[in-house]
């Protein structure tokens, strides 16, 4: 049995599991045209949540499935692209635990384009990823790159304005909602990418802002991605986070060598150590993974 597409976005709205989670609720109700009937029991049995937290589940979700989830994002302009949509990367289902849903604003096209390298870092980027980005971003930009990150202070944040200076294109992934924004001061930042690039999120518009989201968002950058670039990180900067994605499915990482007194580039100079490619410009990137 098929499963429609208002049902899986009400049911990702009520309760927003993960792909392998709600493919096993599938493989355990058939569809999901049997969630209204299924009792509180047994969805607390399959998810392994309690009985009480899974009839909440069940009441919500029933009270979402009468409204038109679709008219509402599209009046929102948000895209919501299920697992089973052609512009879904084929990608992230290599990952453990894909998103169920994709939520996007803006131009989702995007996700289609083959070359896609994601640049990250520290939160306390110095001026150091600054003037790494400039020898760094053209040669990509020049190639049709698409340059993917997390819209977070600092390494992120310069990656994203880099790419729009050099007449790039680029893709923030959020770890919330929609209807929040995190950091605040990345709000024009954000409306400019929106405007003419992809936000992209897992998570319904109403999810707000949680320490251990963005860990998670930190796979789908990783997962879009054909490899990473990193500028600047500390031993224990979230950054390695994302290394330790991008290595457990092959992708190659790309490292900015620094200073080695300064706190910014012991996170960095332990990947070079670890095997990582050392560069210093664009073009190596291109050459390296014979883009041309």
């Amino acid at each position: 049995m098929l499963n429609s597409l208002q049902e899986i976005l009400s049911f990702h709205y009520v309760y927003p599991l993960t792909l392998n989670k709600f493919q096993l609720l599938m493989k355990s109700i058939e569809s999901t045209r049997n969630l209204v009937e299924t009792s509180p029991a047994k969805l607390a049995k399959i998810l392994s949540i309690s009985t009480i937290n899974a009839d909440n589940i069940l009441l919500k979700y029933k009270q979402v499935l009468k409204i038109n989830l679709m008219d509402v994002y599209n009046s929102s302009s948000v895209r919501a692209i299920p697992f089973n949509s052609k512009f879904y990367p084929e990608s992230l289902l290599d990952l453990i635990d894909p998103p169920t849903v994709l939520y996007a604003k803006g131009d989702i096209s995007l996700l289609q384009e083959p070359r896609k390298i994601a640049i990250i870092g520290s939160r306390k980027a110095t001026n150091y990823s600054s003037l790494a980005l400039e020898y760094i971003v053209p040669p990509l930009v020049e190639q049709n790159v698409v340059i993917v990150s997390g819209l977070a202070k600092g390494a992120d944040s310069l990656a994203h304005r880099a790419t729009i200076q050099y007449g790039g294109k680029t893709i923030a992934v959020l770890g919330h909602g929609f209807s929040h924004l995190y950091p605040r001061e990345n709000k024009e930042l954000a409306s400019e990418i929106e405007g003419n690039h992809l936000l992209l999120s897992e998570y319904p518009p109403y999810v707000g802002v949680q320490k251990w989201q963005f860990p998670m968002r930190n796979r789908i950058i990783s997962g879009i991605s054909n490899a990473i670039v990193v500028t600047e990180a500390s031993l224990k900067s979230g950054t390695l986070i994302t290394t330790e994605h991008a290595l457990e499915h092959g992708k190659d990482i790309f490292v900015v060598p620094g200073p080695i007194l300064k706190e910014q580039s012991k996170g960095t100079n332990s990947l070079l150590r670890e095997g990582a490619i050392p560069i210093w410009d664009g073009y190596q990137i291109i050459e390296e993974l014979k883009l041309f």
